[in-house]
Order: structure tokens, then C-alpha cells, then sequence
């Protein structure tokens, strides 16, 4: 059985060893990059649905998350400037608008607005889990697991929202040949 207590302790050590002077491996630059992309695109996909909810609660999270996505926008095009990294073409902000202004067949519901945010944050925490733990240098690391601890932290409040109005979407049960739910025992 794995002794926890080291294993911690063999993790911190890892965090401290100094490696920034070494170069970014291939694998470090295109982590960055995507995730720089998927930050991008879900800005206007964030923007777009702001103009379109008339719900404050959404509103709300919807502008948390655009802050959100600009910190960490901001954090990692910081670092790709100063490692020398190409950065993805990002497309134009999306105008301001009001929700009544955009014609029915056009405007999405806010149950789909907030599923698509789910969709969009769980693509990010996934992106960030599979570039912390493929980095080899400390600092690239450690900025994808503050990427992904953020963005934890927002679904969870999203998904509190999601559950209270009745959004989320549950995959069917399974329940397997036997199981005491299929045999009437609870």
C-alpha cells in the first residue's frame, strides 16, 4: 500500500526543485496553446450567452467565469510571451447586446446556455489535469493545476445552480443484472 505521508512529501519536493531555466518540451508548448484556444473561444461563447440571459443568477456566474477566463487568459498569455511560444489566433470580442433584441429560433435557453458553460469548464479541467501531470518543468505544472483548481471550484458553484433550476442533465442510471434496485430492494 502506498504510504500517503511520502508520497506528499516526495510531491512538495518535486514543486521546489528549480527548473525554469530549462527548455518547454513539445508536449508543454501545444498544453499551452489549447488551452489557450479553449480559452478564447469559450470567451465568446460566454459573451454571446451573457447578451442572451435574462436570468440574474446565470448573469452572475456567466460574468464570474469571464473573469475567470481572463485571469487565466491573461496568466498564460504572459508565459507564452516570455518562453518565445506562438500564441493561437483569438477571435473578436462579441458586442453588446440585449436579451430581447435577438429574435426566437436564435436565442438559446438559459438551460442550454448553462449546460454548454459545463461543457465548455469540464473540457478545461480536463485539459488542465492532462497538461499538469504530462509537464516536466515545476512552473508549468503548478500554473495547469491552479488552472484547473480554479475552474473546480466555479463548476462546483455552476452545478449548485444547475441542480436549483432544474438544467443539469443525468445520464441513465445503471443498474446492473442483480443489483438490489432492479431486484425491488431499496
Amino acid at each position: 500500500m502506498v504510504n500517503l505521508w511520502e508520497s506528499a512529501i516526495d510531491a512538495f519536493k518535486s514543486f521546489t526543485d528549480q527548473d525554469e531555466d530549462q527548455p518547454l518540451h513539445v508536449g508543454e508548448v501545444m498544453a499551452c496553446w489549447l488551452y489557450l484556444s479553449g480559452l478564447e473561444l469559450a470567451k465568446v461563447s460566454v459573451q454571446t450567452a451573457i447578451n442572451t440571459t435574462t436570468d440574474d443568477e446565470l448573469k452572475a456566474m456567466l460574468e464570474e467565469d469571464m473573469k475567470l477566463g481572463t485571469s487565466q487568459r491573461e496568466q498564460l498569455h504572459n508565459f507564452m510571451i516570455k518562453e518565445g511560444i506562438t500564441l493561437p489566433p483569438a477571435p473578436e470580442d462579441m458586442p453588446k447586446s440585449t436579451p430581447s433584441s435577438i429574435p426566437p429560433g436564435v436565442k438559446l435557453t438559459d438551460d442550454v446556455i448553462a449546460n454548454d458553460l459545463s461543457l465548455k469548464i469540464a473540457s478545461l479541467i480536463m485539459r488542465a489535469a492532462g497538461a499538469a501531470s504530462e509537464s516536466i518543468r515545476t512552473d508549468v505544472g503548478l500554473l495547469f493545476i491552479q488552472f484547473q483548481s480554479e475552474k473546480l471550484a466555479f463548476a462546483t458553484r455552476l452545478k449548485q445552480l444547475m441542480r436549483k433550476r432544474g438544467w443539469i442533465k443525468v445520464p441513465p442510471f445503471y443498474l446492473p443484472p442483480g443489483s438490489k434496485h432492479q431486484l425491488g430492494y431499496e
